[in-house]
């Protein structure tokens, strides 16, 4: 399907009352941002019987936030939308989200308890999950008589708002989304990983009931789905490789015979051994450990990267403060410069903004480069924490699939790959082997007592390309999207 033209301004048609700044008229919808708003239309002229939500799933770097902001534009062109109200959880993505509508010519305010409206003189709100928690009721009693007319509510990462059916309460963000939005004509739901660890649905995404086995699950449906290998096949997206640090990894004591043991990094498969690996694995020991190796190696992948793209940079997941600068100086005394961020450190917002801006080799964090963030100078990423969810992994590696405008011009499709540093640990293999494809969210019956796991389905998987599996080498994997040539790269 051809992307469609989709002029912000055409000459001759006068902007709408209350229309402000100046639009960036080069702006034109993605194939896939094209159906978005095809499939809004439709949903406005024949509402759905089951309700007002859709939800997409569209993978970092796809263009969620403008393909929202467009998809409204287009409908308040067409008289069938009036205003928008945006919920998300980071600041980060606030400032994303005000750039966005900047760009488009719209009018965004952040909402906070001391806000006052100027009459016409704003298009959509931005409201965090925590305000909205907090101030439910007032939001209850004020948004009714802001005059939004026929609205659409906009979740970012909307699989932050879960929704207990035990306790309603107890999800505060999804409870409160779910009360403030039951007046909206669209509720859109956007997210990069469609799914909860806690077994828990979430809000403005419908559930379909199908049989696993003698069990009723639901599932959770988009109703607009493009998985990242799509976004590498169109070039919206950088693909990845994959370099997995393996090794044996020593217990007890060296000098007390019988009492040390030693386990294979990659193919542990007792569960408390694979934890205690990989807390070892990312220790800064000494110059021969696998935290070691890896940061070496990565260091060595990026100056590689910078002889075609030189502005690259690299990002490293620590486990927390103390490691996260150790870490740090380590890269510091090899004569890198460094930005280390933390959500304790007042002025991370500013050293996150200097990342991006240039003014060092690496960013060294813990929890504030992950979701949200939008780096595309990103082109090495170092993991090295325990964290082996399967969001969380993918939410840090795909920072740095994101490409921009400056070097699209400059790579042939599929563009140049980004890099991928971790221990060779048997569950981060496994989410590696699966990033680009899109799977089924399955929501299962709780029974009591019963410990709950991801509602992962059983979806395809990519084949793991293993140099040399021996302990202690490296793990190379590459995605279906590359060509040989570049599989085979050292």
């Amino acid at each position: 399907m051809a992307s469609p033209s989709f002029d912000l301004h055409p000459p001759g048609r006068p902007r709408r009352s209350g229309q402000t700044g100046a639009a960036d008229t080069s702006v034109r919808p993605r194939d896939w941002q094209g159906r978005l708003i095809q499939l809004l239309r439709a949903r406005l002229l024949r509402p759905d019987p089951v309700g007002h939500d859709v939800l997409v799933h569209a993978g970092p770097g796809a263009g969620k936030t403008l393909g929202a902001l467009l998809s409204f534009l287009s409908l308040q062109r067409e008289g069938r939308l009036d205003r928008f109200v945006v919920f998300c959880h980071r600041n980060s993505i606030a400032e994303q989200w005000h750039q966005a509508a900047a760009r488009l010519g719209l009018h965004l305010e952040t909402w906070d308890p001391d806000w006052q409206a100027a009459a016409a003189s704003w298009h959509g709100l931005l409201i965090s999950y925590q305000s909205a928690g907090r101030n439910r009721q007032l939001l209850q009693h004020l948004l009714p008589q802001l005059g939004l007319g026929r609205w659409q509510a906009i979740a970012d990462e909307v699989h932050h708002l879960g929704l207990d059916p035990d306790e309603p309460e107890a999800a505060a963000w999804g409870h409160a989304f779910t009360c403030l939005t039951a007046g909206a004509q669209l509720r859109l739901g956007l997210t990069g990983t469609p799914f909860r660890a806690d077994n828990l649905a979430f809000c403005a995404a419908r559930r379909l009931k199908v049989r696993e086995g003698e069990v009723i699950v639901e599932r959770i449906a988009p109703d607009l789905s493009v998985e990242p290998r799509q976004l590498i096949a169109a070039g919206d997206v950088r693909p990845l490789e994959f370099r997995f640090q393996d090794g044996w990894v020593d217990h007890g004591y060296r000098d007390q015979p019988g009492d040390l043991h030693t386990s294979p990094l990659s193919t542990e498969e007792r569960e408390s051994w694979r934890a205690r690996n990989l807390r070892r694995a990312i220790r800064l020991a000494d110059e021969s450990g696998i935290a070691q190796l890896l940061l070496l190696r990565a260091r060595r992948r990026l100056a590689q990267v910078r002889g075609a793209h030189p502005e690259a940079g690299g990002l490293v997941v620590a486990r927390d403060i103390a490691h996260a600068r150790r870490i740090s100086g380590l890269l510091e005394e090899q004569g890198d410069r460094v930005q280390l961020v933390h959500s304790q450190d007042p002025e991370a917002s500013a050293r996150l903004g200097a990342f991006r801006g240039g003014a060092s080799d690496w960013l060294v964090s813990i929890d504030m480069a992950a979701e949200g963030f939008d780096a595309p100078r990103v082109r090495v990423v170092v993991y090295l924490t325990t964290v082996v969810t399967r969001s969380r992994f993918i939410q840090a590696i795909t920072r740095a699939v994101r490409i921009d405008g400056s070097r699209a011009g400059l790579e042939a499709i599929p563009r140049d790959p980004s890099y991928v540093f971790a221990p060779a640990d048997p569950l981060l293999i496994r989410h590696a082997r699966s990033w680009s494809i899109s799977e089924p969210y399955l929501v299962r019956p709780r029974s009591p007592g019963e410990m709950t796991a991801p509602g992962w389905g059983s979806g395809p998987s990519l084949p793991l390309e293993a140099v040399d599996e021996r302990a202690g080498t490296v793990i190379r994997m590459g995605g279906p999207e590359l060509p040989p040539f570049l599989r085979a790269s050292p």
